[in-house]
């Protein structure tokens, strides 16, 4: 009975023991196990290092550049041009003859009609001629009335041989000579009547005064004196024309009734329009400019004669027209290029034409067409073939 009872008593105690051993085996097992893990974690993120590392440091070799898209541009352009305002009708009114102001009746700013009176002139010499060239007249008439009768009597006589054919033909030949006097006194006369006429002023055409160069009592030398001065400066406003110098190479685009937009600076944000009226149809070979003529209404007086005009035409541009910015530009010893991408971001070169330079921008017609990517700031290395990669935001300087 002891003996049964020791030997469970040995056997409870010797579970105790293997199980505290088995405890002690799964807790070194388990502190093995965890260290293991940090060891092979260690390990296996160097290694992962290690081959990110090698793989940025493979991606950092390959150049980065920034892209545009090309595209078509606009199928219009907007351009401005300075333009010369002017009067549909201008002119600086002479006097035609010589003499003295006697009295004005416009001044600057003055609305006339066609043949209002714009002054008169005193003419006393002229006066004078014209009384004499009358007196001559009648004097003329006179003697030719007289040589007239006597020639028709001479000739009367000369069929019954009462008087000489020399004397008769004297006669007829001083009626005739007579004739001719009266004649010239006649055209002297009118002419000094048309000069008299001249002492009244008249507006040639309907407009506003804009120059008065004379007053009262001042002396007048006729318009074809070489020292002879305007008195008066006549414009007609409405319409007014409009002289704009075009480019050459914008020529092509001017076509008959084109609209254009006048705008003013004493008329901020105000639109005047404007129709093409016609063209010098040359070239003018010291500016290479078209003159072009434009007509805009102006009957509310808005618009003055003699100033300037900025002139906004919106043109017709090629259905293939493509603008780059300067920064895509390589100026190589083969000409202009720009560095175009392939599908596997490869570098191209493609030789480019420009057709016009814009300043931060240049037109291109030949060498690219819509769709493709160019490469923005590209290096002056950059050459067939090169891989690069493409990002996104700012270029890269």
């Amino acid at each position: 009975m002891l003996k049964q009872k020791f030997n469970h008593i040995f056997k409870e105690m010797r579970s105790k023991i293997e199980f505290q051993l088995e405890d002690r085996l799964r807790r070194r097992n388990f502190i093995l196990g965890i260290l293991l893990a940090i060891v092979l974690i260690i390990f296996f993120s160097r290694i992962w290092t290690a081959i990110l590392l090698h793989r940025d440091t493979e991606v950092d070799a390959i150049p980065a550049v920034a892209a545009m898209t090309v595209t078509q541009g606009s199928a219009k352009e907007k351009i401005v041009l300075p333009g010369n305002v002017q009067a549909w009708h201008e002119a600086p009114i002479y006097a035609r003859t010589n003499g003295y102001i006697k009295k004005w009746y416009v001044d600057i700013g003055s609305r006339v009609k066609a043949g209002d009176l714009l002054a008169e002139i005193e003419t006393p010499e002229l006066d004078a001629q014209l009384r004499q060239a009358e007196a001559d007249l009648k004097t003329a008439e006179a003697n030719d009335k007289l040589a007239q009768s006597t020639a028709k009597r001479w000739l009367i006589l000369v069929k019954t041989d009462s008087v000489s054919k020399q004397e008769t033909d004297e006669k007829v030949s001083a009626a005739k000579a007579s004739t001719a006097v009266v004649a010239a006194a006649h055209a002297n006369r009118d002419r000094l009547r048309e000069l008299v006429s001249f002492e009244h002023v008249i507006a040639p055409f309907t407009g506003v005064i804009t120059l008065r160069a004379t007053d009262i009592g001042a002396l007048i030398d006729a318009g074809s004196s070489p020292t002879a001065k305007p008195l008066f400066r006549i414009a007609e406003a409405n319409p007014l024309r409009i002289y704009v110098k075009v480019p050459q190479n914008y020529a092509f685009t001017i076509k008959p009734n084109m609209k254009v937009t006048l705008h003013f600076a004493e008329h901020p944000g105000k639109k005047f329009p404007a129709t093409l009226l016609q063209t010098a149809d040359a070239i003018d070979p010291v500016t290479r400019t078209l003159l072009t003529q434009f007509v805009a209404n102006n009957a509310n007086d808005e618009l003055l004669p003699g100033g300037y005009t900025e002139v906004h035409f919106t043109l017709p541009l090629s259905a293939q027209t493509i603008r780059l910015p300067v920064n895509t530009l390589l100026f190589r010893k083969e000409g202009l290029q720009v560095a175009t991408l392939t599908k596997d971001n490869k570098i191209l070169l493609k030789s480019i034409a420009i057709s016009r330079d814009f300043g931060n921008e240049v037109e291109i017609n030949a060498g690219l067409n819509p769709g493709e990517m160019v490469v923005l700031n590209p290096p002056d290395s950059a050459f067939n073939g090169e891989k690069v990669r493409v990002v996104t935001g700012k270029s890269p300087l």
